[in-house]
C-alpha cells in the first residue's frame, strides 16, 4: 500500500502537471498554431504577432524577482493561483484584440501570468511541500509539462476550426477560472508545519557565508541563462542547421522531431536517479554533451552517421541541462530560500530565452554555419567553466563543514 508519503507526491504531481501543462499550453505554446490564423484576421505582419511572444518574456523576466519575494511571502500556492487569474485575464484581452496595442496589452498580462504560474513557482510550490527531497518530483513534473504542445496544439486547432480563434482564447480564460484557480487554492497539499520542518526548511545543503552564496548565484545565473541561450535559440534554426551540416530535408526533419523523444529520455535517467541524483554533476554532463556535439559538427560535417551522433548528443544534453536548470539551486540554497532564488534566477534565463532565437537566426543567415556552430561550441564551453567554478566553491564549502564541527 503506497505511504503517506508517496500518496502526497503524487497528488502535488497531478495538480500541478494538469495545471502547467494548461497555462503552458495557452500562452507561449499556442502561437505554434494559432500565431497565423491570428495575423491573418488582424491583417498583420507575422513577426508582429510573434512578437507577442518576445514581450511575455520579458515581462516575466522584469517580474521574476517580484514573484520570488511575493512567493517568500506569501506562498507558492497563493502565487499560482494569482497567476490563473491574470491568465484568464490576458486571454480574455487577447480574444477582444483588434489592433496592435490592445493585443500587446494582452501578452503584458500574460507575460505577468507567466511569471507567477510557470516553471520557477510550481517548482517552488514542490519545494514548499518536499523540502529538499523535491528532486524527484520535480523531475517527474517536468516529463509532463514537456507534453503541453503535444496536448494543445490539436485541441486549438480543432477549437480555431469549429469556433474560432477569439471564441478558442475566451474558452481558455474559463479553463484557468473553473479548472486552475481552484487546483491551486484547494488541490494542493498543505505545507508540513512543525518546528522539524521549519529547521529542515531553513537547513541549507551546503553551508555557504554570505560573500559565497553571492558568488555561488553569479556562476549559477551566468550558467543557466547561457545554457538556455544555446538551447532556446538553436531551436528554432536546428533544422537549417541540420540542412547546412548536409543534412537531407527527409534527414533534417527526422533528426529535429528525434530531438523531443531524447531530450524527454534524458529526463526519465534524473528521474529514476531521484534523490541520489546530483545536481551540478548534472548540469557538468549535459554541458559537456553539448560542448562535444557541436565539436563533432564542426569538425566532421557532411556525414550522415556524425549528423545522428551530433542529435544525440545534442539532445541529451540539452535534456539533461533543462533538468538541471531547476534542481541546481536545490544544491546551494535551503528550501526555504528555493523560490525567491529561482524566481531570481528567472530574470537572466528569460532575457537570454527572448534573444536568442534572433541572435543564432542572424548568425546562421549572415555569417553562416560554420559561424552558428563555433558559437554554439564557445558559448557551451563558458557555461561549462561557470558550472566548474560552481562545484569548486561548493566542495570548499562542504569540505569546511566537518572541520568546523570537530572544533566545536
Amino acid at each position: 500500500m503506497p505511504s503517506s508519503a508517496t500518496l502526497r507526491s503524487a497528488r502535488i504531481i497531478a495538480v500541478l502537471a494538469v495545471t502547467q501543462v494548461i497555462s503552458w499550453g495557452t500562452s507561449f505554446d499556442m502561437m505554434g498554431v494559432m500565431g497565423r490564423v491570428i495575423a491573418d484576421d488582424l491583417a498583420l505582419p507575422n513577426e508582429i504577432i510573434f512578437f507577442g511572444l518576445s514581450l511575455m518574456m520579458l515581462v516575466s523576466a522584469l517580474a521574476g524577482p517580484t514573484t520570488g519575494r511575493f512567493i517568500d511571502r506569501y506562498g507558492a500556492a497563493k502565487v499560482l493561483s494569482a497567476a490563473s487569474v491574470a491568465f484568464a485575464i490576458g486571454l480574455t484581452i487577447l480574444s477582444l484584440s483588434h489592433e496592435p496595442v490592445v493585443y500587446f496589452l494582452a501578452w503584458v498580462v500574460i507575460g505577468l501570468a507567466g511569471a507567477m504560474g510557470l516553471t520557477a513557482p510550481a517548482y517552488a510550490a514542490v519545494v514548499e511541500r518536499e523540502g529538499l527531497n523535491g528532486k524527484r518530483t520535480i523531475a517527474i513534473l517536468m516529463l509532463f509539462t514537456g507534453l503541453s504542445a503535444t496536448v494543445f496544439w490539436p485541441i486549438l486547432t480543432y477549437l480555431t476550426a469549429h469556433i474560432g480563434w477569439r471564441m478558442s482564447f475566451g474558452l481558455c480564460a474559463v479553463i484557468h477560472i473553473l479548472v486552475c484557480l481552484p487546483l491551486h487554492l484547494f488541490g494542493l497539499p498543505r505545507p508540513e508545519g512543525g518546528a522539524d520542518a521549519k529547521r529542515a526548511a531553513e537547513m541549507a545543503p551546503v553551508p555557504l557565508e554570505p560573500a559565497e552564496k553571492k558568488r555561488a548565484f553569479l556562476y549559477l545565473a551566468s550558467a543557466t541563462a547561457i545554457a538556455s541561450f544555446v538551447s532556446f535559440g538553436l531551436s528554432p534554426s536546428l533544422l537549417a542547421l541540420l540542412q547546412h551540416a548536409g543534412a537531407s530535408p527527409a534527414l533534417a526533419l527526422q533528426l529535429g522531431s528525434a530531438r523531443g523523444a531524447i531530450g524527454v529520455s534524458a529526463r526519465m535517467v534524473d528521474m529514476v536517479l531521484g534523490r541520489r541524483g546530483n545536481p551540478l554533476l548534472t548540469g557538468l554532463i549535459g554541458m559537456s554533451l553539448m560542448l562535444m556535439s557541436f565539436a563533432l559538427l564542426a569538425f566532421i560535417p557532411g556525414y550522415n552517421p556524425v549528423l545522428v551522433g551530433f542529435m544525440l548528443l545534442y539532445g541529451f544534453g540539452t535534456g539533461v541541462v533543462a533538468v538541471a536548470r531547476a534542481l541546481m539551486p536545490l544544491s546551494l540554497f535551503s528550501a526555504r530560500e528555493y523560490g525567491l532564488q529561482a524566481a531570481r534566477l528567472s530574470l537572466p534565463q528569460n532575457l537570454a530565452n527572448a534573444a536568442a532565437p534572433v541572435i543564432f537566426t542572424a548568425i546562421l543567415d549572415r555569417v553562416g554555419f560554420t559561424a552558428t556552430v563555433m558559437t554554439g561550441a564557445v558559448l557551451s564551453a563558458i557555461s561549462l567553466v561557470f558550472i566548474v567554478l560552481l562545484m569548486g566553491l561548493v566542495r570548499r564549502a562542504a569540505s569546511r563543514e566537518p572541520l568546523a564541527a570537530q572544533g566545536a
